[in-house]
Parts: structure tokens; sequence; C-alpha cells
């Protein structure tokens, strides 16, 4: 039998909100129902089957397709479709499905339906998109109870032409994925991709468990601990709101403290000044507590909070589509904030029982309490430990690595310290942690972190040099210097450059060998004239692609020629042009290929049967049985990858009874 494609589109309802909720928790509602069934068989005619009518249930020919592996089931997002029609009692095994999303996002497209296709050229019908939003409003969503309306729900009898229009919507939904999928299909997605999109969706729906004891006990402390700030501050300030901007910033400026916002670095400036008036400085610090927004993720994670106490979908395959690394959905575990207390088991306990008065006298500052604790919310599953790894110092590995740059990956080799070694090689002096020169050190270390991709003082700036207490008359002597001894990942970033711009100029590969010419990277231009869509590629050793759409060469805003491609601007959210250089494309070079390693680690994770929750950045969290330890999983991350040769990865972790920063 050959091979066969079927594009489904579902509508479904439920009451939970899936804006909260996430989507898993908002299918495993009471009154979650799949509504409609959009479906196009090998690209035939769409057809759209009503399950609120008859007896609900899908016709047994299509309940045969949904098991039959020769036939690939696509979906916009399809780890919803698959996941609903799953938990509606049909069986349909994930590895007999593919997103279309996910392929955009390989490809360098946005994330969503309409974006997706208006940046391929098929312009979004706002019309089309607000009567949808709509009729999903109408139909899949609860209701408020009125004198005429006693229902939870609106039924296709009570409005049978907005039923129609709705089917018509979900049938157009199908025939726009189509479209996409065709269009894509010029540029396949490798299977090994497949599969790591398949291992993530059953990883989100496995979940990870929450201490629920932990998050309520938090919410309660949060709500009483907001409700005595407050009346402080209204003590303090006379206003009926002191957590309002409109009403605290002319209340500060009448007491000799004019502020042009209230955001958190404003309001940490001001409290650096020295002429502040204690009644100012109280409010403002005051405000800083009142302001701290940690508490939204513990109400994030009781909203997404599902069955089992665990919280699922918390991540997103291909999320930063540039280089393909996972992104944080619901909790967002990307930026969870840090924890330093000695005696975190104490204060868990406090916060479970809902202890204000205990967690206020002994730490003093419950807000930020609450904030160390957050991590501490993610558990194990009965009976296991979590067993945490990440790789150590991955990102200058890698460009030392790309670079050829001998010194550096020795020291790695040698397993120094490689932040005194690079201090050592900019000073020409011997550093030593905690020793001679050791001073220096901070110095290797903020140049190391923030000049590996072409940077200079503002980069320097921005990873937090003059908060470490360098000062700035030193940034461009430290820039130079580090410069000085990198010469090979200098001549990197230019060479990067000159390789996009040729590939781009003359549409001929180039090819940037790398260890030693046993591996390499190659710079493609790929169009079609089916569709009319172009690309700078950029294949990884692992034999993956970066994707750069409708790519051309324009002068930059310093004059130079320079590539320009199309992507979602972090400025504006929105789709456009934008310009890269050396230094930016030889960073998605190494976060992509430091990805591919990540990568590798979860393929052996899974492997050994062991189960991972979730991973953030280079770190992955694995729910495993007591036996499995750090230095198990650690091997896992040290072991040579064969695609990568002469790549020396180092991986340090913890075991623990819940999640934290080690």
């Amino acid at each position: 039998m050959g091979i066969h494609h079927m594009s489904i589109d579902l509508e479904t309802r439920s009451g939970a909100d899936i804006s909260k909720t996430g989507s898993y928790r908002y299918m495993q509602d009471a009154d979650f129902r799949i509504l409609l069934f959009g479906y196009s068989l090998d690209d035939g005619p769409v057809q759209v089957l009503d399950l609120t009518q008859g007896d609900g249930i899908l016709p047994k020919n299509i309940q045969v397709m949904l098991t039959n592996p020769s036939i690939i089931k696509h979906a916009y997002n399809a780890a919803f479709e698959w996941y609903a029609l799953n938990r509606a009692g049909y069986t349909t095994p994930i590895s007999q499905w593919q997103d279309t999303m996910v392929h955009a996002l390989y490809c360098g497209y946005a994330a969503g339906l309409a974006a997706t296709g208006e940046a391929m050229g098929m312009p979004e019908d706002k019309k089309k998109s607000m009567t949808g939003k709509a009729l999903i409003r109408y139909f899949c969503n609860p209701q408020k109870e009125t004198k005429t309306f006693k229902k939870k729900y609106h039924d296709p009898e009570d409005d049978p032409d907005r039923w129609q229009l709705f089917i018509e919507y979900n049938r157009q939904d199908v025939v726009a994925e189509q479209s996409i999928l065709h269009m894509l299909s010029m540029y396949p997605m490798p299977e090994s991709e497949w599969a790591l999109w398949r291992l993530d969706v059953l990883m989100n729906a496995y979940g990870v468990r929450v201490d629920e004891d932990l998050i309520r006990g938090a919410l309660s402390i949060d709500a009483q601990c907001t409700e005595e700030l407050k009346a402080q501050a209204q003590e303090l300030t006379g206003l009926q709101n002191p957590n309002s901007t409109a009403q605290l910033l002319p209340w500060l400026a009448q007491n000799g403290c004019e502020l042009p916002d209230l955001q958190k670095l404003t309001v940490e400036a001001a409290l650096q000044r020295d002429d502040l008036s204690p009644k100012v400085r109280k409010a403002l610090e005051l405000r800083q507590l009142l302001g701290k927004t940690s508490i939204k993720k513990y109400e994030a994670m009781e909203a997404a909070r599902g069955e089992g106490d665990r919280i699922r979908g918390i991540s997103q395959f291909y999320g930063a589509n540039r280089t393909g690394r996972y992104a944080g959905r619901l909790v967002q575990m990307q930026n969870l904030p840090r924890n330093y207390l000695s005696t975190l088991d104490d204060a868990r306990r406090l916060t479970e029982s809902g202890n204000y008065r205990g967690l206020k006298m002994i730490y003093g500052n419950v807000p930020d309490t609450l904030s160390q604790l957050i991590r501490t919310a993610f558990i194990p599953s009965e009976g296991n430990h979590f067993v945490v790894a990440d790789f150590s110092a991955i990102e200058a590995r890698m460009i030392a690595w790309l670079a050829g740059e001998q010194w550096v990956m020795d020291v790695f080799a040698r397993g120094d310290d490689i932040y005194c070694e690079t201090a050592s090689a900019m000073f020409g002096v011997p550093v030593r942690k905690h020793g001679v020169n050791g001073d220096l050190r901070q110095k290797g270390k903020i140049a190391t972190l923030a000049l590996g991709y072409q940077g200079s003082v503002n980069a320097m700036v921005t990873m937090g040099a003059l908060r470490m207490g360098i000062a700035e008359e030193e940034l461009p002597d430290i820039v130079t210097k580090w410069r000085q001894s990198h010469p090979k990942t200098c001549a990197l970033w230019y060479q990067v450059e000159d390789l996009a711009v040729r590939c781009v100029n003359s549409c001929e590969p180039q090819i940037l060998p790398i260890a030693g010419g046993r591996s390499q990277i190659i710079f493609r231009m790929e169009s079609d004239l089916v569709f009319g869509q172009s690309f700078l590629t950029i294949g990884l050793p692992s034999g993956r692609k970066l994707f750069y759409p409708r790519p051309y060469l324009a002068e930059n805003q310093f004059g130079k020629l320079a590539v320009h491609y199309y992507g979602v601007r972090q400025a504006t959210g929105k789709w456009g042009s934008e310009s890269t250089y050396g230094g930016k494309l030889t960073e998605n070079i190494v976060q992509a290929i430091a990805r591919d390693c990540l990568c590798e680690v979860l393929r052996r994770v899974d492997a050994k049967g062991w189960h991972t929750v979730f991973h953030v950045h280079d770190e992955v969290i694995v729910d495993a049985p007591k036996d499995v330890t750090a230095d198990d999983l650690c091997a896992l991350m040290d072991a040579p990858i064969d695609w990568a040769p002469g790549l020396l990865l180092k991986g340090a972790g913890f075991e623990a009874s819940y999640y934290m920063k080690d």
C-alpha cells in the first residue's frame, strides 16, 4: 500500500478557558466535546462531520483511518487534534501524525494559521478571522445564563444559520492547512525532527507533577501579604490605591521624587538615590513588594493543573524558530526566578501550611521567598525523584569547537576554570579563583558571556558588567583584550558573514569546514518555481537546516552590504524584513547546534526508559526511579556525538525531591 495523507481540523467545546489552562487541561474538562470533524483525504473535497447530530460518533471508516499506519494525519498544531481524539475515545497513535505548524516553524515562518498563511503570501481574511472568533465564542465557550437562555452552551438549533457558518469556517481551516502543507512539502523536515516532535508531544502529554499544597499555600500567603502591604502603603501615602501608577506617580512627584514610570528598573534606580526622604523610600520599597509578579506563576500552575496533579503542555517544540530551540508555555519555565535560600525545606513546609506569620518572621521578605519557592512546586511522581543535569558552558565550548580556538578547547579538556583561563589569556598573568589575581576572573567571566558573538561594550553592559562592579571606562579595554586572545573566534564571525553574502549573491553553495575538516556547515540558496518561495539555508552537522525566508542583499544601517531576510521582528512582533551579520549568524549556529546536542540527550534518556518531564535551555529534568543517579544522566551528556567529532561536552547535575537551582 502507498502512503496517503489526511488533513484534519477539529472544533471543540469545553468549560475550561484554554488561554489560561492550556489545551491539555482544556480537554480534561468534564464538558469537553468534539463538535465538528473536518477532513480531506489525499486532497479530495473537504468533508465536515457534525458530531452534534445523530449518535455523535465518528463513522467506522474514519475510525479505521485514524489507526491506519499508511495514512499520515496532518493538522495545524497537531498535538491538539491527536490528544482530543484520544480523549474522545478514538485511538490514533502519535507515530502516524505530522504537525503543519511545526513544519512551518522549521522553515522559518511564524506560528498561527493566519500568520503562517500571510507570511507565505496568503493574506489573512480579517473578516473571516473575526467571524471565526465570534462563532467560537458562541458555540464553544460557556454562556452566561439570562432570563431567556437557561443552558450552559449554545447548540446548533439555537441558530442554524450561524451553525452553517461555523461548519464553513471549519472547512476553510482544512483548506488553509492543506495549502500551507503543499507549499512546505517542497522543503521536507527530516524524519529525525519528526521523531523529536513526537517525543515532545508525549512529554507534554505525560506532564510534570506539581505540589498542590505548596501552590495553594503560596496563593493564600500572597493574598494575606498583599492586603497587609496595601494597608501599609495606604496609611503611608493616604492614597486609595497606592499600587496604581496614576495615583502613586503624582504623589512621589509632590514629595520630591519625580519619575517617568514605575517599572522595575526605574524603581530600583530610584532607590539608589541618597536624597530620598524616609517616607518616599518606604513607599518605593512597598511598591517593589506589591509589584512582585512571581505569584502569577502559581496562578498559572493552579489553572493548568490537571489529572494526577500534573501540568501538561509546558514545552513548545521549535518555539524559537530561528534556531529550533524549545520555548516555554503556560508557566514559562525558561524564566523562573532563581532560588538562593539555604533552608528551602523549612520555607516549603511553612508555605504548604499557609503560615504567613511564620514565613514573614523567619524570612522577612515574603514575596521574594515565595518567588524563590516557585521552582520547588514541581515535584517527581510518587516513588521517584528528580535527576537534573545541564551542559556546562556549552556555548563557550561550541564556539571554540566551530572556530578551532584550540587553547579554549584545551582548557575544557583539562577541566580548568574557563573564566580564569580567559582572564589569564587576556591580561597575560596567572589567574586563580580566590587566589592569585582572582579579581580578574570576573572580567574573564563577563567577557566570555558577552563577547562571543561580535558583541562590544553594550553587550557587556547588557550582560550586567556594571552591576558586577566593573567600571564603565574599563569595558573598551576588556573588549580589545578578549578579541586579541580569541583571534580564531573573531575570524569565524567574518568568515560566516562572508559565506552567507557570497551564497545569496551567487546562489552557489558555500562550505565552512569545522573540526579540522571532519565536519562542515553548508550555506545554500533554495527556491522553487511552483510557489515562488526562496530561502537561505544553513545546513548543520546534525543534518538539520536553519531557514531564512526571502533573503536578499542590501546595505544595513552601517552602510555595509548585508544579508536581509523576512521573519518575526523582535521589536514589533510582526512579520517583516531584518538584517543580520556574522556575529548574529554565528550565535544562531551555536545555539542551534547546542539545541541539537540537547536533543541527543533527550533521545538517550528516552532509550533508557526514563521520563524527561521538562527541559530548560541546556538543562534536562528527569522523573526517574530512585536508583537512577545524577552520574547516570551526566554520562549521557558527556558521551561523544557522532556528528560532532572533537566536541567536548560536560554535564553537571544533582538529585532532589523537588526542582530547584542547585
